[in-house]
């Protein structure tokens, strides 16, 4: 007779604290038969297996096999737990349970050891094994727990580990969206700037929006805050595409129609759909941050903040969306801003937004009101919160729009 298991022992208990008839652990499955492969060679201990999980109230799917070779090709079909023998005719020793727990099912794994190798089941719990038992020393009760907190541990471990993946790949995409963000490159000391930036509803980093700044050799500062319809990963793609290639043509000495023609190449290259357009404020500031040429193609002209008012710059012409008309032109906007001055250049998905009962659009209008509640005097960063938190106060809620809001600025009392 095998030394496994004595089904007509006192029914001693090898967890000793734990009080009779304790339940079993929450979160594992008690409707459905519980699989369980038996990876054993001797007939008698498999019949005593078989035995004591009977007498353990049944609810066991028990499939035996004699060598390794055979348990493996069993678990590809699936298992809840795996109860294996350290002896086996084809593998022994801790060499089984390297490829037991190797196998890339999810199932718990249980070694049954000999009571002069407990010191082997510690290494397999090591090595990733859910438990050990001594042959000898299990009744049924033993058995039924054993296997039922085998499989609550891994269920545990495969929730950890997911979790820990989840993690890491959330913390690589931020680094890599962070990344991806333009990081403006003005020097001259007299030209401020600060920057809100939202993805639509919060969701992510990176959104279809886009902004870029730049400062030439000869001082001339060139700005861009574009805008790609829709929002989502493939926009947000998109967006980074047309910053890096308006950037790429900006350093190249690309005057800004030729820029933005460029810029719309690469829209129409890259876009997976036709019907995908872009809206886009070119701005060219000469070295004494007085003058200031501008493009709209299709984006919505920027506000002047001023000590007493908040109005929008009238282009001469507004120029065509990117990536919908044949031979499109960009006419210039030549504008003396003067000594003082201050730019808030926006997407439209800041003023898409509605109150909370959807019945009046946070318009151009409110916009420039809540500029002008914020005050002349406001920090830049402060000022382009200001804007956007107004926008989300009447929406209820975050925006669900991509947003972008940039503000330039020639007052030193506006250094962010």
């Amino acid at each position: 007779m095998s030394d496994l298991i004595d089904p007509h022992r006192d029914g001693s208990s090898e967890y000793p604290d734990e009080p009779e008839g304790i339940g079993d652990p929450p979160g594992v499955p008690t409707v459905a038969p519980l699989r369980i492969i038996l990876v054993e060679d001797d007939p008698g201990d498999a019949f005593l297996v078989r035995e004591l999980l009977e007498l353990a109230g049944g609810g066991y799917d028990l499939a035996w096999c004699r060598n390794l070779t055979d348990g493996l090709a069993e678990l590809d079909l699936g298992a809840d737990c795996v109860l294996v023998d350290l002896g086996l005719p084809d593998a022994s020793g801790l060499e089984t349970v390297r490829a037991v727990v190797a196998h890339p099912t999810a199932a718990a794994v249980v070694v049954l050891t000999g009571f002069m190798d407990r010191a082997v089941g510690a290494d397999a719990v090591y090595l990733g094994a859910q438990d050990y038992l001594i042959k000898g020393r299990v009744d049924h009760e033993t058995l039924a727990r054993s296997i039922r907190y085998a499989i609550a541990r891994r269920q545990s471990q495969e929730s950890s580990r997911q979790m820990g993946e989840a993690l890491l790949l959330r913390a690589e995409s931020a680094r890599m969206e962070r990344g991806l963000v333009a990081r403006p490159i003005i020097g001259n000391p007299h030209f401020h700037w600060a920057v809100r930036y939202e993805a639509g509803g919060r969701r992510a980093l990176l959104g279809g929006d886009f902004f870029d700044a730049i400062e030439l050799e000869d001082g001339t500062v060139r700005v861009t805050v574009g805008d790609i319809c829709g929002h989502g990963a493939d926009e947000a793609a998109l967006g980074v595409a047309l910053r890096v290639a308006w950037r790429a043509l900006v350093l190249s000495g690309a005057d800004p129609e030729r820029t933005l023609h460029g810029v719309e190449r690469v829209l129409r290259s890259e876009r997976e759909s036709d019907e995908t357009f872009a809206t886009m404020c070119d701005l060219e500031f000469d070295p004494t941050a007085r003058f200031l040429r501008m493009r709209l193609a299709g984006h919505p002209s920027p506000l002047v903040v001023g000590h007493d008012d908040v109005l929008e710059i009238p282009p001469d012409r507004r120029g065509p969306l990117l990536g919908v008309f044949d031979d499109p032109t960009w006419p210039p906007t030549e504008i003396d801003l003067g000594q003082d001055w201050t730019l808030v250049v926006y997407t439209d998905g800041v003023v898409e937004g509605h109150d909370s009962d959807g019945t009046e659009r946070f318009d151009t209008v409110r916009l420039a009101r809540a500029a002008a509640v914020a005050g002349p005097t406001s920090s830049l960063r402060r000022l382009a919160d200001a804007l956007v938190d107004a926008a989300e106060a009447a929406n209820g809620e975050p925006l669900a729009d991509d947003v972008a809001v940039v503000i330039l600025s020639n007052r030193a009392a506006h250094a962010p």
